[in-house]
């Protein structure tokens, strides 16, 4: 059985091992793969592993071996599902891998919009301090979350870690989910009622035809002058002109994004020069805990389809 893992580097940079995987066929791993390159290196691969490479009705049509796609995370709008059914190809991901890691990372942003840890640290590398004429100094205002609101968009493993720890710094927490979690203290709302009432609204969500660019002006507008907006899931969740617009005319108090529309961004990507716009590249995931549960799961994906008792199906062979 020949396996191709299409654009491994992310997954496995160095400090990871292939080798439960190549106990299970021969397998041929790129750290990257343009799209001009797809056909090529997967013309004799039964299984392919991939993260962000697409593989469209097209790429498949010209893949008539191709027997598995074993997507390395969570989200799976990479692969054409219906092309993908329709070809009898089983589509597998990787659920509830990177919750710890998301939450953690939703944190992190959060903590940097109301704390200003890093830009604080960098004016005492700058010698701000060393000329102080007072003892202590802060950059920005710095503010509780204590007694806040938190909006959470998305309620499933990530969301609802998010409220836990919302919880835990003494915020109240709200949530919009298209079904309501009867088994938790939180309080669900509808999106006008989130987005106006929450002093964070941060997005879990995974990203939907319907939900395509959903934080838009209208949304915004809704939200309080000194609201912070989190996503680190899907940049194509938010409207990024309408959002670089909020932003520079202060009519939101400051966003903080590991995601964006189209990554590597474009220059012209307006977000990178928004005021109160901090950005990280993609990694909320990244951690190496999580990238182990990736290919430990990953392995599991392979070895249960071969054993033809697949598991993780997205789309049923």
């Amino acid at each position: 059985m020949n396996i191709v893992a299409i654009d491994g580097y992310t997954l496995n940079p160095g400090d990871l091992s292939w080798k439960d995987l190549e106990t299970l066929g021969q397998l041929t791993h790129y750290d990257r793969t343009s799209a001009d390159q797809i056909i090529d290196r997967c013309k004799n691969a039964h299984i392919v592993l991939t993260n962000k490479v697409p593989f469209t009705s097209a790429t498949l049509d010209a893949l008539p071996q191709l027997k598995m796609i074993a997507v390395t995370a969570t989200g799976y709008n990479i692969v054409d599902i219906a092309a993908a059914r329709k070809k009898n190809i089983v589509v597998c991901n990787v659920p509830a891998y990177g919750t710890a890691s998301v939450a953690q990372h939703a944190f992190a942003l959060l903590l940097e919009l109301t704390n200003h840890v890093g830009r604080n640290a960098r004016s005492v590398t700058e010698g701000k301090w060393l000329r102080s004429e007072d003892w202590c100094y802060t950059e920005a205002p710095i503010m509780e979350l204590e007694g806040k609101t938190i909006g959470i968009v998305g309620y499933g493993n990530i969301g609802q870690r998010v409220g836990q720890i919302a919880q835990d710094f003494g915020m109240e927490v709200i949530y919009y989910s298209p079904m309501i979690k009867p088994w938790t203290p939180d309080v669900p709302a509808d999106l006008p009622t989130l987005f106006s009432t929450s002093d964070v609204v941060t997005l879990h969500c995974p990203l939907t035809p319907d939900n395509h660019a959903f934080v838009n002006k209208d949304l915004l507008r809704l939200m309080k002058p000194t609201a912070f907006l989190i996503n680190t899931a899907r940049g194509q969740l938010i409207q990024e002109q309408d959002l670089a617009d909020a932003l520079n005319e202060g009519r939101l108090g400051g966003a903080a994004l590991d995601v964006l529309s189209i990554e590597p961004p474009v220059a012209a990507n307006p977000l990178l020069t928004a005021k109160n716009c901090i950005i990280t590249p993609h990694n909320a995931w990244i951690s190496k805990e999580a990238r182990e549960r990736i290919m430990q799961v990953t392995t599991s994906n392979v070895r249960a389809f071969l054993d033809r008792h697949p598991i993780n199906v997205v789309t049923p062979a």
